[in-house]
């Protein structure tokens, strides 16, 4: 990524040194690249150079990283996270998608269904939603107050309570070689309408909408108000936000890619050092082979 670009990337990125206003947030805007077509072949190029270090970074082993994806309905979370990590090999990359948790997820803290899924080193995940939902939908129905929970919990202090949780498992995450890269689609309340739209009137998008998407854009405001907080309560250095604007979908797909290239970049993997001694044992096992193939 070249130095101007790397800098205009740096404004859509919150890591808790200021507050972040949703707001003033863009969601339409196309400043880092104007040009579709020149987006698609930067992303072209980007898809080779994370081929790539995702090999190397799979072959050392030192460090794994979490790719997590927060949005609206409609913003284009699948797309993006087919589109762009589709050149990922299936080695070391797993996605995990966090929806209403089941009973046995219920039963257990909620950051257990969570830890499960925490790539090894080596590794990378893709997380289709995540922790932040309990922070999230949670704080918005207050779903909070019909969990079971021991006498003691004070329940007015809950969602405070995870923000800290959050930060800290990030934190031990980091301090434990895993790094959590943090990215959050923002579109706006007229384009998540457009979308709606648009799936309701062509055949084969129907499967994708339910009236009960409708009935969640009646939350919007309180929505907006939950990612703000989450966002400026949870924005650490080790562990960013992004903050893409998402009205156009080429655009959108295009600053993920950058922020996930460079975050491999700056994790700079390398193959492993073969040792004198087993470089010495190679001659020996190919003098073997040889011998074989006589």
């Amino acid at each position: 990524m070249g130095k101007d670009r790397e800098k205009l990337l740096k404004k859509y990125c919150f890591d808790g040194s200021g507050h972040f206003s949703i707001k003033d947030a863009p969601t339409d805007e196309t400043e880092l690249c104007h040009d579709k077509d020149e987006a698609l072949r930067q992303m072209e190029e980007n898809d080779k150079q994370m081929d790539r270090l995702q090999a190397k970074l799979y072959a050392a082993k030192k460090e794994g990283v979490i790719f997590l994806f927060q949005a609206m309905d409609a913003a284009g979370k699948d797309g993006t996270i087919r589109s762009v990590l589709s050149c990922l090999s299936p080695h070391g990359v797993h996605e995990a998608a966090f929806k209403a948790p089941s009973s046995e997820e219920k039963a257990h803290d909620f950051l257990w269904r969570i830890e499960k899924e925490v790539p090894a080193k080596g590794e990378i995940a893709i997380f289709n939603r995540s922790q932040y939902e309990d922070v999230l939908i949670a704080k918005v129905k207050k779903l909070y107050l019909t969990e079971a929970h021991a006498d003691r919990i004070d329940t007015d202090k809950v969602i405070e309570d995870r923000y800290k949780d959050i930060r800290h498992f990030e934190h031990y995450l980091y301090r434990n070689s895993i790094r959590t890269v943090k990215i959050f689609l923002h579109v706006s309340k007229e384009e998540q309408a457009r979308r709606f739209l648009s799936r309701i009137e062509e055949p084969k998008k129907n499967w994708k909408f339910s009236e009960s998407d409708w009935e969640e854009r009646g939350y919007w405001d309180k929505y907006q108000e939950a990612f703000e907080d989450a966002i400026n309560k949870t924005s650490t250095p080790e562990s960013p936000w992004y903050v893409v604007p998402a009205d156009h979908k080429w655009y959108m797909r295009y600053v993920v890619s950058e922020i996930l290239c460079n975050t491999l970049v700056d994790m700079d993997p390398h193959y492993p050092e073969v040792t004198k001694e087993r470089l010495g044992k190679f001659e020996q096992l190919k003098e073997s082979i040889e011998e074989e193939l006589k």
